[in-house]
């Protein structure tokens, strides 16, 4: 992608200007022109967004290079299965408003973006109208906000979208304000995959904005080494330095992350700019996405051999968002090998055995202890 300066460069405005939309404004030659019609149809499906920045991570040509897999719209998009659907997770069925997903009882999404800077081959939250994504208007909003205020039981809202830092200041500033002035929400999270496909997005103005707000919490996206570059570090460690928490919702690929040592690398990479590996996703039961799918064995495998490597801040949940909306539910390897006369025996991560016992029943007493609700 042509550009003048550097400055220009730096401008997470121009990139989104000039992000690649089409098969046809991709590099020559890094798609067969074979696959053509099919990368075409594919994006027609899941519209094709790529930012210049996240383009120029791309390793050649190589339809095996994993950032370009991540991308680039494949014509196994189009190859349909039939236990795979258009909304796995059934976001569309617990909607209560426009723009609030509600699957837990403490915490809801906030949909307030339609934009990203790349449209993830893997991302779920096409499921809602396969990519017409918009902003919500103000009279969306404030029935969004009079829902929170209505179940105080939401404690935790997470903005997302779209990548709602792809907002302008103001308007993500105004919508935090709002949020704040809600008594019952305390916990603020933001679901973006900004400081990965478009680093210079994290301005000193957009850090210094954010601060009133606290507690904020950022959750990212990285799935393979790659994607940490000088300017991807940059920006993680400027919203660290800005008093977010941060940390990373991998989501396991085929012939992208799919092998121990890159998630070993990731994670490692991860902690030494301060984000912590959070969860590591299944790839969700999306149509067309079979090809990036694994199985099961592989994320426990990964898992596994993470243990005795990395310290537990390095090694993420395997997590599996079930179908139908049940929700996330954590998968691990199972390390109890038998419960008798009061003694486990566990498995350790490289095969030995031990016992753990159970407290003496004389002495043990089982305590109670009423919950204490935070100070306000």
């Amino acid at each position: 992608m042509a550009h003048d300066t550097n400055t220009q460069w730096n401008d997470w405005q121009w990139q989104l200007q000039n992000a690649v939309r089409s098969a046809e404004d991709l590099p020559a030659g890094l798609v067969d022109p074979v696959d053509f019609e099919a990368v075409e149809a594919a994006a027609d499906r899941w519209p094709m967004v790529i930012s210049p920045y996240y383009l120029s991570l791309f390793n050649g040509r190589s339809g095996r290079d994993p950032i370009r897999r991540m991308a680039v719209p494949s014509p196994e998009e189009l190859h349909p299965t039939p236990h795979l659907s258009w909304d796995p997770i059934a976001e569309q069925s617990h909607c209560p408003v426009p723009g609030v997903i509600r699957r837990y009882p403490d915490r809801a999404l906030l949909l307030v973006s339609g934009r990203c800077a790349v449209n993830c081959r893997h991302c779920t939250r096409r499921s809602l109208n396969r990519g017409s994504l918009r902003p919500l208007g103000p009279g969306e909003l404030k029935a969004a906000y009079d829902y929170l205020r209505d179940h105080t039981e939401i404690g935790d809202v997470i903005l997302s979208g779209g990548d709602p830092l792809l907002l302008e200041d103001d308007q993500l500033f105004e919508i935090l304000t709002d949020l704040r002035s809600i008594p019952s929400v305390r916990i603020i999270r933001l679901a973006t995959r900004v400081p990965v496909t478009l680093p210079m997005r994290i301005t000193p103005a957009l850090v210094a904005g954010l601060r009133p707000f606290h507690p904020i919490y950022v959750n990212t996206q990285f799935n393979h080494p790659a994607e940490i570059t000088d300017a991807s570090r940059r920006a993680a460690i400027a919203l660290a330095d800005g008093g977010m928490p941060l940390a990373n919702q991998a989501v396991l690929l085929a012939g992208i992350n799919d092998s121990a040592e890159t998630i070993e690398m990731l994670s490692r990479g991860l902690l030494e700019m301060r984000v912590r590996p959070y969860y590591l996703f299944l790839c969700d039961l999306w149509q067309g996405l079979e090809h990036l799918r694994t199985p099961l064995s592989t994320g426990l495998a990964i898992v596994e051999h993470l243990r005795g490597r990395l310290s537990g801040l390095g090694i993420p949940q395997l997590i599996a968002d079930l179908p139908g909306g049940i929700g996330k539910v954590p998968i691990g390897p199972q390390h109890i090998v038998s419960v008798e006369n009061g003694v486990t025996t566990l498995r350790a991560p490289d095969g030995r055995l031990a016992g753990y016992p159970d407290p003496t029943p004389s002495i043990y007493i089982p305590r109670g202890c009423a919950p204490v609700r935070p100070r306000d």
